[in-house]
């Protein structure tokens, strides 16, 4: 299906394995971070391939994998949960990325408790950056991984995708901005996703 003319927002996309390798993306559910990065996986795959890649001006180094650990899903036939998988596969990447691999993670740690997740994305964030120095893109709803660029300057920077909230509603901008999101838009999200009232505004009340 083709995107209506006028409807695509173009976004510049940075990684650079001597400089900042390593974006950390913030913002709401259905903003645009796993779009986006997916965007930079096939720019990279059409770009090694030597196929047209769709951007105004590109300059490709020289990827030998790319990993992806974006979405989320069970193992019922070998009894693994969501969370199993994805420590497995988040595992593989580890132990095979290089530093010439392009490496996409997509809310890492969410499977299990608050604080064992954030630890969990904390310590991969910082492998990948400090023992492997690969380029990643790592989109996040834990706001404190942002610290990460305070913590590792040069090599980690801090992006968002804009969204604006009005009146309760939250209005989807896909625009990529420097810096980090303080919040995630999560009710106004599950609003739009049709919660009853009812819930939605004791959600509100508990948030506060």
């Amino acid at each position: 299906t083709l995107a209506e003319a006028g409807t695509f927002v173009p976004n510049d996309i940075r990684l650079d394995a001597l400089g900042e390798r390593m974006m950390v993306v913030t913002g709401p559910n259905m903003a645009g971070k796993s779009t986006t990065m997916r965007q930079v996986a096939l720019a990279v795959i059409l770009g090694q391939m030597g196929g047209f890649v769709p951007a105004a001006r590109a300059r490709i180094g020289v990827c030998d994998r790319i990993y992806s650990r974006v979405g989320a899903s069970d193992d019922v036939s070998r009894g693994e949960s969501t969370f199993m998988v994805e420590m497995k596969e988040t595992a593989a990447l580890l132990s095979g990325a290089t530093r010439r691999s392009l490496v996409l993670l997509d809310e890492i740690g969410r499977g299990t408790s608050t604080y064992d997740g954030l630890s969990i994305a904390w310590a991969v964030a910082e492998h990948l950056v400090d023992a492997i120095g690969c380029r990643a893109l790592f989109a996040t709803h834990y706001h404190e991984l942002c610290a990460l660029e305070a913590a590792r300057p040069g090599a980690v920077a801090n992006w968002n995708v804009a969204a604006k909230e009005k009146d309760g509603a939250v209005v989807f901008l896909h625009r990529l901005l420097r810096g980090g999101s303080s919040r995630s838009h999560g009710v106004a999200v599950a609003r739009l996703a049709g919660l009853p009232p009812s819930v939605v505004a004791r959600a509100e009340v508990l948030l506060l």
